[in-house]
């Protein structure tokens, strides 16, 4: 089993294909959020969304998330500081899915850090090698 530590830092593609059978089997009513940059056009994260978190977010005007793993609203940056500002949000076209265009307030959005203990900006940090191992860019 991956450990977080070799999931979050490592050089192996340890890939979780299984993520939306767990949302759907625990019963979440969510929606994917991509997180992009309004102003790089960077993605940030991708998060999801309950009918709570997208009203909480559309009052505050801050990016809030439903948390799958933890079963509960999670206000983006409110222990970091690191929050969100919402520009705007999109919808697809088939409303399934959620684009917030964001400006971010802080050090970054992902809850990892760098090598330097640096926040980074976003959460794809990595990509995937020729040899299928992940390099950091």
């Amino acid at each position: 089993m991956t450990t977080h530590e070799e999931l979050e830092e490592g050089a192996t593609l340890a890939l979780d294909f299984t993520k939306l059978t767990k949302i759907g089997g625990q019963g979440h009513q969510v929606v994917p959020v991509a997180v992009q940059d309004a102003d790089t056009g960077e993605v940030l994260i991708v998060a999801y969304a309950n009918d709570e978190a997208l009203q909480a977010t559309l009052e505050r005007g801050e990016a809030v998330f439903y948390s799958t793993s933890r079963n509960e609203i999670w206000h983006k940056g409110a222990t970091s500081g690191d929050t969100l500002s919402i520009v705007e949000v999109l919808v697809n076209c088939e409303q399934n899915s959620l684009l917030y265009k964001v400006r971010p307030n802080g050090k970054g959005a992902c809850h990892t850090k760098d090598a330097h203990g640096h926040t980074r900006s976003g959460c794809y940090y990595r990509r995937i090698s020729d040899t299928g191992a992940l390099d950091f860019v």
